[in-house]
This record gives C-alpha cells, structure tokens and sequence, in this order.
C-alpha cells in the first residue's frame, strides 16, 4: 500500500526568536527540515509532500531539490495539511510536524502498523507531570496526570478517511489531524510516542539540534631502536644520552604514538599511512610538525583532541626530570592545558628488547570531541 508522508513546514515559527523560520536556521551545516526528512528515511515512505508558506517556498525547493513535492501552505496549519491532502492518493498518509526532527523510525513503523490494523494512529507519550487548566495564570482545576499524554506526531491515517474529515470539517481550525478525525470520522487510536520526539519551539531548543558531543577514543604504539649517533627526540624534546631513535623521520617514537592514537580515534589509518618512510619528503622529518598536520587533518574531521595520556617504555635513559618539558611541549603543540596531558616513563625490570637497552615503546591514549 502506498504511503505519503506530509511533512508541515509552513509556520512561522516566532517563539523560537531565529528572525526567519527556524526550520531553515542552520546549526553546525543542517537544518531541521533536513534533520526531519533524514528521520523518514529507509520507512518505507513513497512520497513526500512539504508545506511551505509563500516566502519560504523558494528557500525550501532549493534545499529539497527532489526529495519531496512543495505545496504553497495556509495561514492555519489546518489549512495547510487540507491543501496538501488535495494532492494525496489513495493510501496511507502520515502527517509531521518539520519541527520534530527527533521522530525514530520505530515510531514511524508503528504508526503504519497501526492505520493497517485499527484505521488511525496517533503518536502520543504520557504525561509525566501533573497537569492543570489555568486561565489568567490562575488555576481552574487539576487534571492530574493519569490517562493524559502529551500529543506528537506522525499521525497517520487512511487517506480517503482523513480528507472526508478535513471535507467535513470545512474552514474551522483544529490543534491537530487527530482531533479532526476524532471529530467526523471516530475515536483515534494512540500509537506510544517517545520523550526523544519533541518539537522544535523554544530559542534553547535550537541547541537540541547541534551535533552530538560524542567523544571520540583511540589508542597507539609504537616502537624504535636505540643506536649510536642519532639524536632522542621524546615528544620534540632532546634529551641527552649517548643513543638516538632510529627512523626514516626524526624517530619521535612519543609523538608518534600520540598521532596515531589521535587518527585511531577517528579510524583514519596510522601515521605510516599518511606520512611513509618510503616518501623521501619526510626523511628527517620534524615529528612535532607531522603532528600539525594531524592536528589538521581531525580538524576538517569536526573534531579536536581533548586530551592525551602515553606511557614512555626505557630502560634507559631516566626520564623522570625530562617529564616537565615534555609534557609542557605537547600541551603546546596540542593547545592543551598541561592536566590533560598525561605523561608517564617505566621501565621493563630488565625485560625483553627494551630492558637490554635497545629500543623506545610508547603506548598512547587520545580522547576527542566534536568541534
């Protein structure tokens, strides 16, 4: 059975004080109409109908493009699902609010399922607060909180049903298609909403639709051999001993860690795969200068690094009096306070390659988080 989706964009949107419709603000690139057409996706949805108003309408072709069909909306939300229903077919028709980008796909299932077996659905959630009827700020009577919910939308409905109502109900104004369908057609039934699926209205709602601040880990290790006549460079720091780190680079086997624990975050390879010891422009390369680059590389990604921690691994030379100036080099290169970067040396009791003194390990850790 074909399914519609009519997707409300034609208010004005004033108590959200964006100066224009708040459904076409962008925050961090994406508009809310994105967002809540993005939400339909993959539901089995085979067209969709936008309601703009007049001075919007171009605005909203443009950033759909082909995605839906845009019909000129009236002064009442009423009477812009009445101007879209004019050109559904026969079906199912689902009708949203554009400012409720948060709608799951579960919902949207669910409400399909619903038309299907009972004829309607409404998308509600209970009442978590206790709820009054209030005139002039004063209190007429409780209504308390059982049995009451909190109406959203999708509410769906067999199209030849839901335009008999709106036929009926001729020019009068209703909150929404429920009441509309309650009216002249019957009692609609209620499909379990979510707390999630709230409606864009208020100026400090606008932040809901910023990007997730999800921190991003990583993890990285890396190792070189300790030889004679090569300088040791831990995290762009010299430090004094009678070896170096071999390497095709500066072999800053600290830093190189740390780089690679930051790309790992963001599953973009490791260090040798941006920066190859086979590329002669980084033979003797400045290790703190690749990390720039990396540094860079994150930032076009949306993200920057929020802090860091690796555990140097030698049995010689000790580090415990270099730790300061390593950790302040980092904190710089990285624009980090010196508390979130966490700079540790141990030894290996003797053990393996590197207690026979004869290489540097590092194991770094790198939490990120968006822009």
């Amino acid at each position: 059975m074909k399914v519609t989706l009519i997707l409300t964009c034609a208010g004005k949107g004033v108590r959200a004080e964006q100066g224009k419709n708040k459904l076409l603000v962008s925050i961090d690139g994406t508009t809310c109409l994105e967002r809540a057409l993005s939400a339909f996706s993959n539901c089995g949805i085979n067209d969709i109908i936008i309601t703009a108003s007049k001075n919007d309408f171009d605005e909203i072709n443009n950033l759909v493009g082909d995605k839906a069909r845009i019909i000129v909306g009236g002064n009442t939300r009423s009477q812009s699902v009445k101007n879209a229903l004019e050109v559904v077919e026969d079906g199912i028709v689902l009708i949203h609010d554009g400012a409720r980008p948060f709608v799951s796909p579960t919902t949207v299932k669910d409400c399909i399922d619903s038309v299907i077996k009972y004829g309607s659905a409404i998308t509600a959630y209970p009442s978590r607060d206790t709820i009054l009827n209030a005139k002039d700020e004063i209190v007429l009577n409780y209504l308390g909180k059982d049995g009451l919910y909190s109406v959203q939308t999708p509410q769906a409905f067999f199209v030849k049903d839901i335009k008999k109502a709106y036929d009926l109900a001729g020019e009068q104004t209703f909150n929404d298609d429920g009441e509309v369908y309650a009216n002249y057609i019957c009692e609609p039934r209620i499909v379990l909403g979510s707390s999630e699926n709230i409606k864009i209205t208020y100026p400090e709602d606008m932040l809901l639709l910023a990007k997730e601040k999800t921190p991003r880990f990583g993890v990285g290790f890396d190792c070189h051999k300790l030889v004679e006549n090569r300088k040791l460079i831990l995290g762009g720091i010299e430090i004094p001993h009678d070896k170096g780190l071999l390497g095709h680079s500066d072999a800053d086997v600290l830093t190189h860690a740390i780089m690679d624990a930051i790309l790992s975050a963001l599953s973009m390879r490791d260090i040798g795969y941006h920066f190859s010891d086979k590329d002669p422009a980084y033979k003797d390369a400045d290790s703190m200068k690749l990390l720039e680059k990396v540094l860079l590389m994150i930032k076009e990604k949306g993200y920057k690094v929020a802090s860091v921690s690796a555990t140097i691994m030698a049995e010689k030379p000790k580090l415990l009096t270099h730790i300061p100036s390593i950790t302040n080099n980092l904190s710089l290169a990285l624009t980090l306070p010196q508390d979130k970067v966490g700079i540790g040396a141990t030894t290996l009791e003797g053990l393996g390659f590197v207690g026979r003194e004869q290489g540097i390990c590092v194991h770094a850790t790198a939490v990120l988080t968006n822009l």
